[in-house]
């Protein structure tokens, strides 16, 4: 019996995604991105945050290189249609219904590294290295990297790490903002465990709004972006809740003074 190579486990409200192919360190073949797509394309019910980790001692080292040869083509279209299938799994944990923290361990590297780059919040264990070997495979990456990476970290060093190939160690990619967290090894899942408790308790309108809107506004010229920014505004307080959360928040402030 073939082994699921995506396996998914509730805890309370929060859902937990494995990449379940250690002994090829999580690499990412069809099959595997597939799984990806079916999950995220169809919302959990009272799931309020996500969490991927990767089986093993690596996130994930990206495109399975071995499938890759095995279906070559020298149609170009053929290539197209599997980064196209990568955007589009990879837009939908970027804008989904509720956040999505990664849990890096060991390798994180091409793909996986892409992967990464589409969640929201991304913990890091002492052993996490990134790496965009793109260019010492021959290839060019396929999977938003060159969007969104040159995002977090700038284009000038995008261009710079997928040149040389090198890896980027854990406490450097703190400083860049690839990590948002470091901690120990063993404590990744723990600490992202904690981080979805906290951000669970966040208006799940407003979750979705700084999901969606951060980002997107970013993008746009600066009119833009506060046109955006005060419809988001408008229509998060009127869904949240926001009055109550507004009094019970000086409710506290006031039971602490006294």
């Amino acid at each position: 019996m073939n082994q699921k190579k995506l396996l998914v486990e509730r805890i309370d409200n929060h859902i937990i995604l494995t990449l379940n192919r250690a002994e090829k360190r999580n690499a990412l073949d069809d099959e595997l991105v597939s799984d990806l797509e079916d999950f995220f394309s169809q919302p959990v019910e009272d799931c309020q945050c996500i969490i991927i980790q990767g089986s093993g001692e690596h996130f994930s080292a990206g495109l399975d290189l071995f499938e890759l040869m095995e279906k070559r083509s020298s149609d170009p279209i053929v290539s197209m249609r599997r980064s196209k299938q990568w955007h589009r799994v990879f837009d939908l944990i970027q804008y989904g219904e509720v956040p999505v923290i990664s849990v890096l361990k060991g390798g994180v590297i091409g793909g996986g590294f892409e992967l990464a780059a589409a969640t929201h919040i991304r913990v890091s264990e002492a052993s996490t290295y990134f790496q965009l070997p793109e260019g010492q495979r021959g290839i060019f990456v396929g999977g938003g990297g060159s969007v969104r990476i040159p995002r977090i970290i700038g284009a000038g060093r995008v261009m710079e790490l997928m040149l040389t190939g090198r890896k980027i160690p854990v406490e450097e990619s703190a400083n860049l903002g690839l990590s948002h967290y470091v901690v120990e090894n063993g404590q990744g899942l723990d600490k992202a465990l904690a981080l979805a408790g906290i951000v669970s308790q966040n208006a799940p309108t407003s979750n979705y709004a700084i999901i969606h809107g951060i980002s997107r506004i970013g993008e746009m010229s600066s009119a833009d972006g506060l046109f955006a920014e005060t419809m988001v505004t408008s229509m998060t307080r009127n869904a949240g809740k926001s009055d109550k959360r507004i009094k019970d928040f000086f409710q506290q402030r006031k039971a602490q003074t006294n």
